[in-house]
């Protein structure tokens, strides 16, 4: 794992620990020699993650569609700055570039990275680690409705592991370099009785 690909808000949220928890993240990629993925914006927690990593000699990759240049405000300070065509060409290109994937608090469109990272991951289509950085339980309810959702028979126990979580970046980075992806056998064990 050399790549981070990391999904996370152009808002700061309302916490400051959601700032300093991706400086400290960025520091921590940095640090361990990692490349930073992200959406490519220099505002809110991306702007912080990719700053910090840049202020420690780390490598950013940003991925930013053309109408959203102005808007979420690109940053220009990158190793590589790609401006793509489009929300799908970019979240192609960031699953593309990355050999793994974490998390930060965000609001739907971090929601929807994360989900459709795990949901490929799920289905074979990479077998990529998936983190989720728990700040301050932002992410509690999330894992509210995994763990229902495997109760109620619509997520394995399998399928469920696919989320590497944790509150530490240190952790959840060597719980990711850990992970061994489960092999296609068990992937699909939980589908073969429901046919």
């Amino acid at each position: 794992m050399k790549k981070i690909c990391v999904f996370c808000g152009s808002s700061s949220g309302g916490k400051p620990i959601y700032l300093e928890t991706a400086k400290k993240l960025g520091k921590e990629l940095s640090e361990q020699g990692f490349e930073l993925i992200y959406g490519g914006a220099r505002i809110g927690l991306m702007g912080a993650i990719a700053d910090e990593v840049l202020r420690y000699g780390g490598k950013v990759i940003g991925v930013i569609p053309k109408d959203l240049m102005d808007r979420e405000v690109a940053h220009l300070g990158l190793t590589k700055l790609h401006v793509v065509a489009s929300m799908h060409d970019r979240k192609a290109l960031m699953a593309d570039l990355a050999d793994g994937f974490i998390a930060l608090p965000g609001g739907f469109g971090t929601l929807e990275e994360i989900i459709e990272v795990l949901t490929w991951a799920q289905l074979s289509i990479h077998a990529k680690p998936c983190g989720i950085l728990n700040v301050a339980n932002y992410y509690d309810p999330l894992f509210q409705m995994f763990d229902h959702a495997m109760e109620e028979g619509f997520m394995s126990a399998t399928h469920h592991k696919l989320m590497i979580r944790s509150d530490s970046p240190i952790e959840l980075l060597q719980r990711m370099a850990d992970h061994r992806a489960p092999d296609e056998i068990e992937l699909y064990a939980h589908f073969k009785d429901k046919i």
